[in-house]
């Protein structure tokens, strides 16, 4: 008999996330759909343009902004299926959250998401002068963040103070043994990034451009916090971009979180391990402003 490496709580909800959750042949529409079933109804937060991107505020009393990009594999999932995880940082860190409404393909491909990510980091570091600017994002939004660090780095700003990059989605190859492993009953599929990567980048597109992990140089970036799950097609991308960041020099740590699902932040209240990786990363952004 295999031992399941999930906890039985993870278990739980993770078979119960995947039961909803249609294969990507359903399309886009269907892979939407299922993002924001059961989202019920959700308390007012205040929205601006960020340079004409869509944000929502999440205002908090402490010096540090946190410049937030949802995940959803670039295509699904909104600021609504976000709200509660930037609610949560915003709560345990009193920061204030700018949750970025960035461009989602296959509507929009590469790079429009990542050029909207930057684009509010332009704007917030305008809307806030002197202010600690995260970039944060899960999944492909920690895609997202981590090419708006790299793209910060190559303009001379905004200055960033650091990158908090959850289960993020680094390398378009997934050739990693995690990929592999866990390709399938961990809810996120190897099948299913495989079919984000394709309509991000699009026919003749570039998918190493939109892969930070492969960036050539990871000198002088800021610091960054990845948190991932140790069951997640994802997690061998992460460790090796953990790995390549530390050697150029940046100050990089890693949470790696045993027993979990890539998307388990989502399950704070039922998942302790949950509520102990918000509060991890809650501690470490707030170290970064003292």
């Amino acid at each position: 008999m295999t031992t399941d490496p999930l906890t039985p709580a993870a278990r739980a909800l993770c078979d119960a996330l995947s039961a909803g959750f249609p294969r990507p042949e359903a399309g886009a529409a269907a892979l939407r759909a299922a993002a924001r079933a059961h989202l019920g109804e959700l308390p007012p937060a205040a929205g601006a343009s960020a340079h004409g991107v869509p944000v929502r505020r999440y205002e908090g009393t402490a010096d540090t902004v946190v410049v937030f990009a949802h995940g959803g594999g670039w295509v699904l999932c909104d600021l609504d299926t976000h709200d509660r995880l930037c609610r949560a940082l915003a709560s345990r860190t009193g920061a204030t959250v700018v949750s970025v409404d960035y461009r989602r393909a296959p509507e929009h491909r590469f790079p429009a998401a990542e050029d909207d990510v930057y684009a509010a980091l332009e704007w917030a570091a305008a809307a806030y002068p002197g202010r600690p600017l995260v970039l944060a994002g899960d999944s492909s939004g920690g895609n997202l963040a981590a090419a708006a660090a790299l793209r910060a780095r190559a303009r001379g700003g905004p200055p960033v103070a650091g990158q908090l990059l959850v289960y993020p989605v680094l390398d378009h190859r997934l050739e990693g043994p995690s990929a592999r492993t866990y390709a399938e009953g961990f809810f996120h599929t190897t099948a299913h990034m495989r079919w984000y990567w394709q309509q991000y980048v699009g026919p003749g597109g570039d998918p190493a451009a939109a892969s930070p992990g492969l960036a050539a140089d990871l000198r002088d970036l800021p610091p960054a916090l990845l948190v991932l799950a140790d069951c997640d097609p994802l997690r061998d991308e992460g460790l090796a971009y953990a790995r390549r960041l530390s050697a150029a020099g940046v100050r990089a740590r890693v949470q790696l979180h045993t027993g979990m699902f890539h998307g388990f932040l989502g399950g704070a209240g039922l998942l302790p391990e949950a509520d102990e990786a918000l509060d991890a990363a809650a501690a470490w952004l707030s170290a970064l402003s003292r």
